[in-house]
């Protein structure tokens, strides 16, 4: 049995919301996103909040029960509050800056990084060693995120390299004579 399913997701002020089928959409001050639900999980809009249930109880049913709640409430939460995700940077002459289109980070190559920035994602850097990356869809800010992390990953030894905001680094000690 879902713990999360269970709860319907109510829906804030100056937020829609329309269910046709399996296809659900949000709109909402901060702009409009859909979501089309698996069919093994059934989904109703009533006194404004959306409720999933399980079409049937297998393994499978039950699963995407509250993957699918999940979903419609991150749908939401993103149309009417947005996410965001932060990021730090570590290490002697690494920084970030916002040029145009591009997020252009030097990591300690020999070469700057020009990371593009997507449609519908907003990438700030307010100081040289922080980036923010925020949107209305969850999945895309935490990708993108994982992406700038992933050109240097942080090290164990010293640190360095790009890393979430408030993450831990496991560190290591370095050799002994």
């Amino acid at each position: 049995m879902s713990r999360i399913g269970k709860k319907p997701v109510a829906l804030p002020a100056g937020v829609t919301a329309k269910v046709e089928g399996q296809s659900i959409s949000v709109k909402g001050g901060k702009g409009a996103l859909s979501f089309t639900a698996p069919d093994d999980v059934s989904v109703t809009f009533a006194d404004n909040q959306i409720a999933v249930s399980p079409r049937n109880e297998t393994k499978r049913a039950r699963a995407m029960w509250g993957m699918t709640r999940s979903m419609v409430n991150n749908l939401v939460i993103g149309v009417s509050k947005g996410f965001e995700r932060k990021l730090e940077i570590t290490g002697v002459g690494y920084k970030a800056a916002v040029a145009g289109k591009n997020l252009q980070l030097s990591l300690g190559y020999s070469h700057d990084v020009n990371f593009p920035i997507p449609e519908g994602i907003a990438i700030v850097a307010p100081k040289p060693t922080e980036v923010s990356i925020s949107g209305i869809d969850k999945r895309q800010v935490g990708q993108i995120a994982a992406e700038i992390r992933a050109l240097r990953p942080p090290e164990p030894y010293k640190g360095k390299g790009v890393k979430y905001s408030g993450e831990f680094i496991f560190r290591k000690e370095g050799k002994k004579k």
